[in-house]
Parts: structure tokens; C-alpha cells; sequence
């Protein structure tokens, strides 16, 4: 069996699919050990799990979008997470003698550790933009690039090594498949697996003693990092569900807005337990975050509202794809909402599209088949 090292970003939606992989990895036989903060990831991973603690570096919010929002991410938590965990990642890499180190993206400290030792290690993209930038960002490229040069100075690599941290040169692991980055040309060694999904021990509870058998349900979520930035999206969608009450049950996910933003009717929670609620859902609302790759997974179609750089890539490819119609989520009008909200719920068309992609997650094995390359890379293959 091989020895894998899984080196985190410890935000939800970019934790999740490394669980759901690690887990494949471990059901496997295979050792795993986990490297992150120990308060994050020991209720994912349970008691018995190794993990190689970092320590905390707090996230720090930021309300800029486009360009402005990228330097943010970059300059306020991508470069300082990695200057932080650096040290802690090459103690786990010299400690545990992996075979593979994996890492998310944006854990830039991964890569930059294994090439430093001269470890194979494997690069997980639980987004889109890297490999994807919109076209509306003509500085992405230049920008990205200085990034990446200032981590490989951090990392004391010299200035010509060949690495990006974001993409590994042994295998990059894709959680999207052609159907939603079309033609688009993917870094060397990349492989599409669809959605990564699997157990979530945190899951919380949900009031299902207020679930109605008989309405549709649609879901509204910004998810947990971006609910300051929406402005009265929250009220808005409330316009439009309200009226729809006596056919369509809305549940909504606070992401810290007040709770006049909901309609008196809708089921409100702080969380909801998302891979429970896709199945009977007949759409969902949200802001092209973590909640596509889950309700694509299950054949739900949407209506995305992205709110920053990374989350327009992804609306984009779902609008492309037929699964979703996209709106900008601090100008679009009740009306609008309403007739894109109609679209998805009442019309096939969105919601033919998102089942032909939840056929391509299917046929591309998710969790199970990001493992098996894992293995392979492990293996020599």
C-alpha cells in the first residue's frame, strides 16, 4: 500500500472533495495522513486519523471583486497562508516519507514542499478559475503569474524553477468534466473526475419534520465567506418565493443575513446538510460556489448569482452548459429573478442539461476514480 500525504485549505468547499478522495484513499487500504489545522479537520477525519497539525491562519474576509477581489485573496490569505504552513508541510513531508503529497490548489505550501524535496505530488482543482479565467479578466494571467513567482521565492526555490504550485507536473485532478469547460485547453497530466463527494461527519441536522412531500423545494445559498457582499439579494429572492408559496417550499441558508430577509413561509437554517437535501430538490439559488459541483452531481439545475471572480468562471460554465441561467447578483430585478428562477423550475431544458452532466460526474468517478489516479501516480504509473 502507498504512503499519501493531504495537505488542505481549510475552507468548506475546498475541504470537502479532499475528504471525500482521502476516504477513498484510506477505504482502500492506503495510509493517509492529513495536514492542516488539527480543529478543522479532526471532526472530518475522526480520532483515529494522523494528522500533521499547522496551526490556524485565520481567513480573512475582504469585500473587493474582480481584479481588486483576486489581489485581496492572493495578498490577504493565499501567500500568507502559504508563508504560515510552509514550515509545517515540510515537517509532515520529512516525518511521513509519503509516496504522493496531494494538495488543494490554493494550499500553494504542497506543491512548493514536494518539488523542494523532490516528492511526486498531485494538484486538486476544486474550482474553475485557474484553468478557466474569464475573458473579462485580461490581467489574471500577469497577475497569477507574479503570485506564483513570489511563493516560489518564499518557498527559497530560485526564480527559473519549474513550478507553479497550482498545477502539478505528475497529475492535476479536475473535479468538472467537458461538459462544463468545453474545448477549453487543461494544463499537462490533467485528468476530469467530476464531483468529488463522500461522507461529511459535520453534517448538521435539519428540520425535516417541516419538509412538505407535496411542493417543490428550491434551495437559496451564498454559502458561508461572501453573505456581507451580496446586498438585498437575500430580499429579492424572498420577493419571488414568497408568492410561490402555495407550490414551491424555499429554504434558505442565513449566511449571517438578518432574518427579515426571509419569507415568513421558508425553512431557515444557519447550515443545511447539502448532499441530504440535493436529491429532492428542483433547484437551487446560489452564488456559483462549492453548492454547483454538489447539485450538478444530483441533476438540479440553478440560477447562479456570483458574487467574486472565482464564482463568475464557474456561472459562466454552468450558463454555457445549459444547467443554469446566471444573473449579477446585486443588480438583478425581482422580475428577472422571477423569470430566471421560472425557467429552471418550470421549463426541461435547464434541467435536461443538468442531468447530461450528472451523467458525465457519474461515468467520470468522482472521488473514487481522483483516488485510482492517485494510486497510479503512487505507483509509477
Amino acid at each position: 500500500m502507498s504512503r499519501f500525504l493531504l495537505v488542505v485549505l481549510p475552507l468548506q468547499g475546498h475541504l470537502y472533495p479532499m475528504l471525500a478522495i482521502g476516504q477513498e484513499l484510506a477505504r482502500a487500504g492506503h495510509d493517509v495522513v492529513w495536514c492542516g489545522p488539527e480543529n478543522v479537520l479532526r471532526p472530518l477525519v475522526g480520532p483515529d486519523a494522523t494528522v500533521h497539525a499547522t496551526g490556524v491562519r485565520a481567513y480573512r474576509r475582504y469585500d473587493e471583486n474582480g481584479m481588486a477581489g483576486l489581489r485581496a485573496l492572493w495578498d490577504g490569505y493565499l501567500l500568507p497562508f502559504a508563508r504560515f504552513t510552509l514550515g509545517p508541510v515540510d515537517e509532515a513531508v520529512a516525518l511521513h516519507r509519503p509516496d504522493v503529497v496531494v494538495t488543494e490548489q490554493y494550499a500553494l505550501a504542497g506543491g512548493l514542499v514536494a518539488h523542494r524535496r523532490g516528492v511526486r505530488w498531485a494538484t486538486l482543482c476544486t474550482g474553475t478559475l485557474e484553468l478557466t479565467p474569464p475573458e473579462d479578466l485580461p490581467e489574471f494571467d500577469g497577475f497569477v503569474a507574479d503570485r506564483v513567482a513570489r511563493a516560489v521565492a518564499m518557498a527559497g526555490l530560485p526564480a527559473d524553477a519549474p513550478v507553479d504550485p497550482r498545477f502539478s507536473p505528475h497529475l492535476v485532478i479536475a473535479l468538472m468534466t467537458r461538459g462544463l469547460v468545453g474545448d477549453a485547453e487543461l494544463p499537462d497530466r490533467c485528468v476530469l473526475t467530476g464531483a468529488a463527494l463522500g461522507p461529511r461527519p459535520n453534517a448538521p441536522e435539519f428540520p425535516w419534520h417541516l419538509w412538505d412531500h407535496d411542493r417543490r423545494h428550491v434551495l437559496v445559498t451564498v454559502g458561508t465567506l461572501v453573505g456581507h457582499m451580496i446586498g438585498d439579494f437575500y430580499e429579492r429572492a424572498a420577493a419571488v418565493l414568497a408568492p410561490l408559496a402555495d407550490e414551491v417550499q424555499a429554504v434558505f441558508v442565513t449566511s449571517g443575513v438578518a432574518a427579515e430577509s426571509f419569507p415568513d413561509n421558508a425553512i431557515v437554517a444557519e447550515l443545511v446538510p447539502m448532499l441530504d437535501l440535493m436529491p429532492k430538490l428542483d433547484a437551487v439559488v446560489c452564488h456559483a460556489g462549492g453548492a454547483v459541483n454538489e447539485a450538478l452531481a444530483f441533476g438540479v439545475p440553478m440560477v447562479v448569482a456570483p458574487v467574486r471572480a472565482e464564482q463568475v468562471a464557474l456561472a459562466r460554465q454552468v450558463a454555457r452548459s445549459g444547467a443554469g441561467v446566471e444573473v449579477p447578483v446585486l443588480d438583478v430585478t425581482v422580475a428577472e429573478l422571477d423569470a430566471a428562477l421560472r425557467a429552471v423550475l418550470d421549463g426541461p431544458d435547464h434541467r435536461d442539461a443538468a442531468r447530461r452532466i450528472a451523467a458525465e460526474f457519474s461515468a467520470a468517478g468522482g472521488a473514487a476514480a481522483a483516488a485510482a489516479h492517485l494510486v497510479g501516480l503512487a505507483s509509477g504509473a
